[in-house]
């Protein structure tokens, strides 16, 4: 199915999750019905408070967008049942022009593979040099599948249902050859296939074989039943002549006594690059695709590998492959709406990239709508709102401009919000750093970066006041240490702000000649002022970038 996420970066802010919905529905609303909001990381206090408020859920959370097997696989299955017989599994794959099926029992478990080649094989043995043609008489069966098989009555026998041995006899030569040839088996294992010769039909009752099968569509009196019954002997009448009747014979066997019990199958979320290499080189056919339980929700073949997987990406609120979804690499980004620097992302197309140096990607939403005229619901100008007073903290940032106040106002009128009220309610919400433990506190809202090869990452809280923060420095520390050599970045920083006082304080961890470089007043050892300083993208940013030039020059403090 083709899709079109509109997605944010990773650990989204309420900027992204915000801007998301509303480029979604601005999508939808002018000609792309397949555009989805999602999202690739977890929702916050703040977060869920903005969609609670305005009455709309999250976006989808989508954790790789990497072509998956799931998106090439077969999600109709045409299968049989291990109970099922030869011949009904031949007429399917006949109908479907099938050379494999897989064999489901009642849990949709996957117990085998059906093969065309191995069924012919089967169906017609090699006679053996030295004249054994044993195999080719066996039948493995019941009685009552046999009747069912050949669509035909089961007038008299007895334990109908048991699956046992049989041995193919024709009843076609003269009587005295059939009678010599019927001794060199054990009566009570042979199935004689024979038309309207009641010679034939008499003599094999009177021996006393396990089942007769009349052929042609022919009647059998009632005097040859009643026989029958008195020998033990089971009567089946079959339609078809007496070749088709002993092909249909041995097809009736139960396909779980041939099918290929060892296959190789995948999950439905392993990532098509992951398998290919081991199917294509592999020498089966076809691969059952298993769900979550274990279950099979699929078939994948060598030719799905060649498909094309249409999903494709818009990107909100960053431009770099580094804060991406997990495998936007791997699939088409046919646009982009930011407000930051441009990273190093390329594509291999033109797109639509609407960059502005505005406070808010949720600024550019709004302004798509207002533009093209196109009706914005009062959920969504909601949560417009909230996108941008959260990134311009209702519009004090740096990165304010005019057009943040003008689209603000607007917004406020559609949404009928107080944007001020709403601001304080907001940082109200959810004070991360009472929340939640140290390591997902400094990870809820990080950006990796790079420059010059060089990787580090940037991380921001918004806080009123920073009595929390100081209670808590020492694991929050320790935490942003941890976290930087995991990843092995130069340097790791997270920027506390304070909403109220529009002030903050920077941790620094990492290289040591690169946090020599940070001039700011420091208050403790990895712990610096930054007065006037609440714009991680506008203000600090540069002035890190700035301090990490100065360290690769080697410039002396």
């Amino acid at each position: 199915m083709s899709e079109i996420l509109v997605i944010g970066h990773r650990n989204p802010d309420t900027d992204a999750i915000c801007s998301a919905i509303g480029y979604a529905e601005f999508k939808r609303r002018t000609g792309m019905a397949e555009a989805v909001a999602a999202r690739c990381g977890d929702t916050n206090d703040r977060i869920d408070f903005v969609l609670n408020t305005f009455g709309v859920p999250a976006p989808r959370f989508v954790a790789d967008v990497s072509p998956k097997v799931s998106d090439v696989m077969q999600r109709k299955i045409l299968s049989v049942r291990p109970d099922s017989t030869a011949a009904e599994a031949l007429r399917l794959m006949d109908e479907k022009n099938l050379r494999i099926l897989p064999v489901l029992d009642a849990d949709h478990k996957c117990l085998g593979l059906l093969s065309l080649f191995k069924l012919s094989k089967f169906l017609f043995p090699a006679v053996n040099r030295h004249g054994g043609q044993q195999n080719s008489r066996e039948v493995l069966s019941s009685l009552a599948v046999l009747a069912r098989t050949l669509d035909g009555e089961l007038f008299a026998g007895s334990e109908i249902d048991r699956e046992e041995e049989l041995i193919l006899m024709i009843g076609a030569m003269g009587l005295e050859s059939f009678a010599a040839r019927l001794d060199q088996f054990p009566p009570e294992k042979c199935c004689v296939i024979v038309g309207d010769r009641w010679d034939i039909q008499n003599v094999a009752i009177r021996e006393g074989v396990r089942v007769l099968i009349v052929t042609g569509g022919t009647s059998v009196d009632a005097k040859t039943i009643d026989a029958a019954r008195r020998k033990n002997v089971s009567v089946i009448t079959s339609s078809h002549d007496t070749s088709t009747t002993a092909s249909l014979c041995r097809a009736s066997l139960a396909v779980r006594h041939v099918l290929n019990e060892e296959f190789l199958c995948f999950r439905e979320t392993s990532p098509l690059a992951a398998v290919r290499d081991e199917a294509t080189s592999s020498g089966y056919l076809a691969f059952p695709v298993l769900g979550g339980e274990g279950q099979t929700v699929g078939i994948l073949s060598k030719t799905d590998f060649l498909k094309t997987v249409s999903r494709k990406l818009i990107l909100v609120d960053h431009n770099e492959l580094s804060q991406a979804v997990l495998g936007a690499d791997e699939v088409e980004i046919i646009e982009i709406i930011d407000h930051h620097r441009i990273g190093s992302l390329a594509t291999q197309q033109p797109i639509l990239f609407r960059n502005e140096p505005v406070g808010s990607t949720s600024t550019i939403v709004a302004d798509c709508f207002f533009r093209q005229g196109v009706e914005l619901p009062r959920p969504i100008a909601g949560l417009l709102l909230a996108g941008v007073v959260s990134d311009t903290l209702n519009l004090t940032s740096p990165t304010t401009t005019a057009r943040d106040s003008e689209i603000l106002k607007k917004l406020e009128g559609i949404a009928q919000v107080n944007a001020r009220e709403f601001t304080e309610k907001l940082f109200a919400s959810g004070s991360l750093l009472t929340l939640k433990p140290a390591p997902q506190a400094i990870t809820t809202d990080c950006k990796e970066y790079a420059e010059n090869g060089i990787k580090f990452s940037v991380a921001q809280i918004e806080e009123i006041g920073f009595n929390q923060f100081w209670k808590r420095k020492d694991e929050l520390l320790a935490a942003l240490e941890e976290y930087r050599a995991s990843r092995a970045y130069l340097f790791s920083t997270l920027l506390v702000t304070d909403v109220t006082s529009q002030n903050s304080l920077l941790l620094a961890v990492g290289d040591e000649k690169f946090i020599k470089r940070i001039d700011h007043p420091r208050l403790e050892p990895g712990i610096y002022e930054l007065q006037d300083v609440v714009s991680r993208k506008k203000q600090l940013l540069p002035y890190l970038t700035h301090c990490l030039r100065e360290k690769e020059k080697g410039v002396k403090v």
